[in-house]
């Protein structure tokens, strides 16, 4: 594994697209054997965001079932969001989830932070496990009411066979809670 290799040198970047949401760029580079290209990145806000993978109890997940304008489809999957402005993830993923579940946690442990398609994409998600629930709902800025859907930790392949779970960060934490899972045991 080459853990020292040379950066790419940025020779210019330029913004090629923006809407409310995204910001594109185009990077001229130049790689260390003198090849240069050209990529597109959505630009990162910096911000960063939240996934929460929420414990009911010893045997029960909480999902959400939202939906999803990119493949227009309710899809069912793990509360997530932006981290706003002066919040850390911990803060974050505690104010999405009573906005999204209708919980707080006492307890947030962190499982991972993890990219998605880090070729185009440069924003990280912190992954985060949400233990000791108590009752509290805040106001979120869903359109719609969010169907929350416990699920028994004992049917996780059967979670993982339905089409309207794949969303691949959901997937990620499913793993990441068993793996949690099986370390405690």
């Amino acid at each position: 594994m080459a853990d020292n290799k040379q950066k790419p040198q940025i020779l210019h970047t330029e913004l090629v697209a923006e809407s409310r949401l995204f910001k594109v760029e185009s990077v001229h580079l130049r790689f260390s054997n003198g090849a240069e290209r050209f990529y597109e990145r959505m630009k990162s806000g910096g911000r960063g965001a939240v996934m929460l993978i929420p414990m009911l109890d010893e045997s029960t997940i909480l999902l959400i079932r939202e939906y999803a304008a990119g493949t227009d489809s309710y899809e069912l999957g793990f509360p997530k969001g932006l981290i706003d402005p002066g919040e850390n993830a911990f803060e974050a993923g505690n104010r999405e989830l009573m906005e999204e579940v209708g919980y707080g946690a006492k307890q947030l442990i962190p499982l991972k932070q993890v990219t998605l398609a880090p070729g185009y994409f440069g924003s990280r998600m912190d992954i985060l496990l949400a233990r000791d629930l108590y009752p509290e709902q805040r106001e979120g800025d869903e359109p719609e009411p969010l169907d929350v859907v416990p699920w028994q930790l004992d049917q996780l392949d059967a979670l993982m066979a339905r089409p309207d779970f794949s969303e691949a960060r959901s997937i990620c934490g499913v793993y990441l809670l068993q793996n949690w899972l099986n370390k405690k045991e």
